[in-house]
């Protein structure tokens, strides 16, 4: 059926050709004596016509094969790269099909033909690329602003809500998800698909921890989305220009003007440089913990013993490490002890103490 309509297309295109262009051709020749019923346009039509159709006996099966290479193409395409590739090579055309109606008024050869052709194949190109790379951008803009939009119109308050945009570490952590229970983190979360395909190459890892991390992280989410009354929104679009994770994350914030949640160190600081606002689980945890000052006296239990000789550890409930001057000799036991200094750092927080008994040795 496909070759018959490419034979067809010839055929009309031969007639075509010929019933403009062939009496002319034989009176450019002068090709002797000819009988007249040849010089007539219809005559032409028919002589084009078998001229292309036997044409089609060497061209056909290759037109046939191009175009079912194109049709698999352009089956195997996202649904969306056709559709903003195609809508980005109307706008060109568009564009284009204004920019020639000046050009074809000048009254200059090259500028009136050749100028105008070049200009809508470069605009149709150009415009058919912006559309098909910049799908993400598109479809975020149909999307997530719409969804937003709708949001505002509900609630007024929601004016002042931000997008949050998680990345790995937080959601395999886990404690995003007490955070929305309680209600101190309001807006919509924005879970990348990127960051989803992250979370899915870890959980299927050989390595058992990295796989019993992807699969918390991807229950965590699900506990988010169905458990908790907060907005969740999966972005769809990648950015395929970007390898690493964190910079896809900063682009995708810097595009919706969100904040970054994280639990990385490095990320956070990346998001800073930037210009991004990033909220830091761990920054959170360390601001809610007990404020412990020097003098005070606590009733702890001496777990193991320190780096340096004589020195012991042990841990508060929220995980604080406590160095225990002179607690080596303590291990196992419950003791009460004096805070002699604190300690604030990129990691955490850090207490000093000394046991009580020498306190009042002293």
């Amino acid at each position: 059926m496909l070759k018959r309509m490419v034979q067809l297309f010839f055929l009309i295109t031969g007639g075509t050709i010929g019933f403009l262009f062939i009496p002319d051709l034989i009176h450019i020749l002068n090709v002797g004596e000819m009988p007249s019923w040849l010089l007539h346009p219809y005559a032409g039509a028919v002589i084009g016509a078998v001229l292309f159709y036997v044409l089609t006996f060497w061209l056909a099966d290759y037109i046939v094969d191009f175009m079912k290479l194109m049709e698999e193409a352009i089956v195997k395409a996202p649904v969306t790269d056709v559709l903003f590739g195609s809508m980005g090579l109307i706008i060109g055309l568009i564009v284009a099909y204004l920019i020639t109606i000046p050009l074809n008024a000048i009254n200059f050869p090259f500028v009136s033909t050749v100028l105008p052709i070049f200009v809508t194949i470069f605009l149709g190109y150009f415009g058919f690329q912006i559309g098909f790379k910049k799908r993400d951008e598109l479809i975020n803009l149909f999307t997530i602003t719409r969804n937003l939009g709708k949001k505002k119109e509900e609630d007024a308050s929601a004016e002042g809500k931000h997008l949050k945009i998680l990345d790995t570490s937080v959601i395999i952590d886990g404690r995003i998800a007490d955070i929305c229970k309680t209600g101190f983190l309001e807006g919509t979360l924005v879970i990348p698909g990127f960051v989803l395909e992250e979370l899915q190459h870890i959980a299927d890892s050989s390595d058992v921890l990295k796989r019993n991390r992807g699969r918390r992280g991807l229950d965590i989410l699900n506990k988010i989305q169905k458990e908790l009354p907060i907005a969740v929104e999966i972005y769809e679009g990648d950015f395929e220009e970007i390898a690493e994770v964190d910079s896809k994350l900063v682009k995708l914030a810097k595009l919706l003007s969100g904040m970054v949640v994280t639990n990385d160190f490095n990320l956070n600081k990346v998001c800073e440089l930037q210009g991004v606002s990033v909220l830091n689980i761990n920054d959170l945890a360390n601001a809610v913990k007990p404020v412990v000052l020097p003098g005070e006296e606590l009733t702890i239990q001496v777990i193991k013993d320190g780096k340096e000789q004589h020195q012991g550890v042990a841990y508060l409930d929220d995980g604080t490490m406590i160095v225990v001057e002179g607690g080596r000799d303590y291990i196992g036991k419950d003791i009460e002890v004096v805070v002699t200094s604190v300690l604030q750092t990129s990691a955490g927080r850090m207490i000093f103490a000394k046991p009580k008994v020498l306190e009042k040795a002293l």
